[in-house]
């Protein structure tokens, strides 16, 4: 299969060429959530991000395996390795169990995704049900050398790893800088070195989450669950690891570590990161406190909100920028999302509306095509998409206001293309009712207005226009009654 896909491989800070390890077949790798909260807009760009690169690999003929973890234990305060597990301290606060904490959220994590238009992984294991294939992982680590035992933890060493191989390859950090980075922290006086990172942590009394091992009753270091599920479900080497670029250091750079310490060598291809989202230049995140729900967004009701916003529209607005980029929230931003969402759609509409003519005249649909084809191949440009389909929307408004023309093949082809990119790819669906309150609200008031000029007609004896107004009403679906107050109107489609 010949594929001219570029992407940008963080690990080698270039773009590259696309080509799988076993064509047909593209194995993938997405980093999924924790969940101890619910989502927010941050969780949103790399979920959309990955989920395009999904679709654009699907739609090109490959055969994706794609794997999106959930993290329900491991992922301790402050991505350190002391402090208490995030999933604990919610369940200790709402006084439930741990377990009963990671499943709410799953299920809202999931809710989420399906109204976003996201489509489900192929595999979405959980960090808890790959316990074994944790312990099995840093059994091999210690058995090559690149782990120690302290106390019932095991740890991996950082600088005994750096003399073979190189720490900090992804992230493009040398020892010394993350040596004088590290922090000193209470309880890790365990550890060789400030930097070395926990493989297995011995559980102390108060915590609930514990599993048997080799080493003491106790659970995975965060950083195992991805290198030992991407290797149970895609095996040593695949095509595609991702996330957001707040993980590159230290967590994969650690799953890096932690593969080849145990294989020999590197495990992943391609490693591609998306940008954060900020807000008022500061990344969002729970752990700030700075973040924004999505149920916030689909209701309006925050502080930053003026209104409520549509899933598509957050999935328009994310896509509008390139996902290497950083996007900074703003209530303005999304109303422009809305906005252009809205004229696309519009425009699809209208396509419907256009009787074809014998010739095109005053737009290049072949174009337009290629021009989506090699922004997509371009690692993902959606903004440059979004360009060519608002170009195809202005062309689409010249041919309604009768100012140039489009053949039927033409035609036909153009409704291909929204289908293809703004549909399939970037995966915008059409949204009916909800969160469309202010277009129904003057969609009303325009029936309303006809139904006027009616009465008007009515009043004036004028029954040749009052009969045309309710005959076409009539047939474009309008149930219209007269009432001695005026008048009442329902569409039955």
């Amino acid at each position: 299969m010949n594929s001219k896909l570029v992407i940008y491989n963080t690990l080698n800070r270039r773009k590259e060429l696309f080509v799988p390890l076993n064509a047909p077949h593209v194995g993938m790798y997405v980093c999924g959530p924790t969940v101890y909260g619910d989502p927010h807009l941050g969780h949103t760009r790399p979920a959309i991000t990955f989920d395009v690169l999904f679709r654009y690999l699907t739609h090109l003929g490959y055969k994706v395996r794609y794997v999106r973890n959930i993290t329900d234990v491991g992922h301790l305060e402050h991505d350190a390795d002391e402090g208490e597990d995030k999933i604990e301290k919610k369940a200790r606060l709402e006084q439930l169990e741990p377990m009963e904490v990671a499943q709410y959220y799953t299920n809202r994590y999931h809710d989420a995704m399906k109204v976003l238009n996201v489509l489900p992984p192929s595999i979405e294991p959980h960090a808890t049900g790959h316990i074994i294939e944790q312990e099995e992982l840093v059994k091999e680590i210690v058995d090559n050398g690149f782990g120690y035992i302290s106390d019932g933890s095991v740890y991996f060493d950082v600088l005994k790893y750096n003399e073979k191989f190189h720490y900090g390859i992804l992230s493009g950090r040398n020892l010394e800088d993350v040596q004088n980075t590290s922090r000193e922290l209470d309880g890790q006086e365990e550890k060789h070195h400030p930097v070395d990172f926990a493989l297995w942590k011995k559980a102390t009394p108060e915590h609930i989450m514990r599993w048997s091992s080799p080493w003491s009753k106790g659970f995975p270091g965060w950083h195992c669950e991805c290198t030992a599920m991407g290797r149970k479900y895609l095996g040593n080497h695949f095509d595609i690891h991702g996330g957001g670029m707040d993980l590159i250091f230290p967590h994969h750079e650690c799953e890096i570590a932690q593969a080849v310490a145990s294989q020999g060598d590197m495990m992943v291809k391609y490693w591609m990161h998306n940008n954060m989202l900020t807000i008022n230049g500061q990344k969002m995140a729970k752990s700030l406190g700075n973040f924004i729900t999505l149920e916030q967004l689909f209701t309006g009701k925050h502080e930053l909100l003026t209104q409520a916003y549509s899933p598509m529209t957050i999935r328009f607005f994310i896509l509008q920028a390139h996902y290497r980029s950083t996007v900074d929230f703003s209530n303005d931003a999304l109303l422009a999302a809305e906005k252009g969402l809205a004229r696309i759609n519009d425009a699809i509409r209208n396509l419907k509306r256009i009787t074809p003519s014998k010739t095109t005249n005053g737009m290049n649909v072949q174009d337009i095509c290629e021009k989506c084809y090699d922004a997509m191949n371009d690692d993902l440009n959606t903004p440059i998409v979004i360009a060519t389909l608002f170009d195809a929307t202005r062309q689409i408004n010249s041919v309604v206001d009768k100012k140039a023309t489009i053949s039927a093949p033409d035609l036909e082809e153009l409704t291909k293309i929204f289908r293809i990119f703004f549909y399939e790819i970037l995966g915008i669906k059409e949204e009916v009712g909800a969160n469309n309150k202010a277009r129904e609200e003057a969609y009303g008031k325009v029936v309303d207005m006809v139904l006027e000029q009616r009465q008007r007609a009515k009043a004036n004896k004028d029954w040749a226009t009052s009969d045309k107004i309710r005959n076409e009403l009539t047939e474009f679906g309008f149930e219209i009654k007269d009432t001695k107050d005026g008048f009442t109107w329902n569409l039955n489609k």
